[in-house]
């Protein structure tokens, strides 16, 4: 169905890149899940009413719950497509993050209402009608459920939207929700077991949970979170291809939402080199990174010396001090500046987050190995950086 509807209203569908086939597609998907969810809320109202459980009214009030989650998807799609304003000079990206935070906000509170009501189902149990046609309902309301949980998915995945992410784990939630209906309402009519209230609560417990995961999901981009590895290679393998530049540091990942995504760099350049022509280079890396990875850059040129032997021969040493105390150290931004008395030794040491050493400590430690090197009296001026 989802393939039709877009054939139908989504020009340049296959240009998932696109921001206005990104908006469309949520558009789609939003109002498709309200008029689903609408129906399955009719479908399964009738049947609560016509059974008496209260496990089965629950479930048809969480679809209602499902179609007003559709509505803010489809809002925050379109919101998040308007264009940077005084007021929003970055764009509006991050409405999508937003709207993914409501559904899971609205996910959790339906769990939490199926859990007391359940509870005091199961505390006060009354029998319940299972005719062929309620069965008839819930099951097509699972088969329903799934096929939208798998065009959320998918699309989820290849718009890397945290919004359809949230609202297809809501409908697989929803999917299991009323299968635990269902076999509730079969065993009921074989064996006169009253479990309504009993499956309920297993319902609201799995809602809850994934409500709870959904958004930690939706919250984490939101706060600001590490781009993920295959782009951070992609910008070293970029950056690094062309031959001006000979080391990269200091990579920040803006994410304003997806598609609005800036980069700012520091590369190394030689200091010798000619400033128009790497001027030139720089620009044109800026503008690569732009077309391949959709990502608006500023790179920061760093000039390092590549033609002194004896700095270049330091820069090693002191390389290899910074690899002994931790193999996941880093260096850049190397100077040395000769003194009357010492050498003075300046750089930049990147640090993992996940570290056992203090800041104050590396840098108390290697300053002490740098002192002790023979030869020459070497004074170190150090500066902590941590890694993405």
């Amino acid at each position: 169905m989802i393939r039709l509807l877009s054939f139908l209203f989504i020009k340049n569908r296959t240009d998932l890149k696109s921001p206005q086939v990104r908006q469309s597609f949520g558009i789609l998907c939003g109002a498709l899940g309200i008029g689903l969810n609408i129906l399955l809320f009719l479908g399964k109202w009738a049947a609560g009413i016509l059974s008496g459980s209260i496990a089965i009214t629950a479930d048809a009030f969480n679809n209602l719950s499902d179609a007003g989650s559709s509505i803010i998807t489809l809002v925050g799609f379109h919101l998040s497509g308007q264009k940077p304003d005084p007021e929003h000079p970055f764009g509006h990206g991050r409405m999508e993050y937003i709207a993914g935070l409501f559904v899971s906000v609205a996910i959790l509170i339906m769990g939490f209402e199926l859990i007391r009501t359940s509870v005091e189902k199961a505390l006060r149990p009354a029998p319940i009608s299972g005719g062929p046609l309620i069965l008839i309902i819930l099951a097509v309301s699972v088969a329903v459920k799934l096929y939208m949980f798998y065009y959320n998915r998918s699309l989820g995945k290849k718009l890397d939207s945290a919004a359809m992410r949230a609202t297809a784990m809501d409908s697989l939630s929803d999917a299991a929700a009323t299968s635990l209906v269902l076999a509730a309402t079969v065993i009921s009519r074989l064996t006169g077991w009253i479990l309504d209230g009993w499956f309920g609560i297993l319902v609201g417990l799995f809602i809850f949970y994934t409500g709870i995961t959904t958004m930690r999901d939706t919250v984490n981009p939101l706060l600001g979170q590490p781009p993920k590895k295959e782009l951070v290679d992609n910008i070293y393998k970029i950056v690094l291809s062309h031959p001006m530049v000979y080391g990269l540091h200091d990579l920040i990942v803006h994410d304003y939402g997806p598609g609005r995504r800036m980069i700012s760099l520091h590369a190394e350049v030689p200091a010798d080199g000619d400033i128009r022509r790497i001027h030139e280079q720089i620009d044109h890396i800026e503008q690569e990174l732009q077309q391949k990875l959709n990502c608006a850059a500023t790179i920061h040129m760093d000039p390092i010396v590549t033609d002194d032997e004896e700095v270049l021969k330091v820069r090693d040493r002191v390389e290899q001090i910074v690899t002994s105390l931790d193999s996941r150290f880093t260096m850049h931004d190397f100077r040395m500046i000769k003194g009357q008395h010492h050498i003075k030794l300046i750089f930049d040491v990147v640090l993992p987050y996940q570290c056992q050493y203090t800041d104050v400590d590396v840098v108390k430690e290697l300053k002490k190995r740098i002192y002790n090197l023979p030869d020459e009296k070497y004074f170190a001026v150090i500066r902590v950086d941590r890694a993405m």
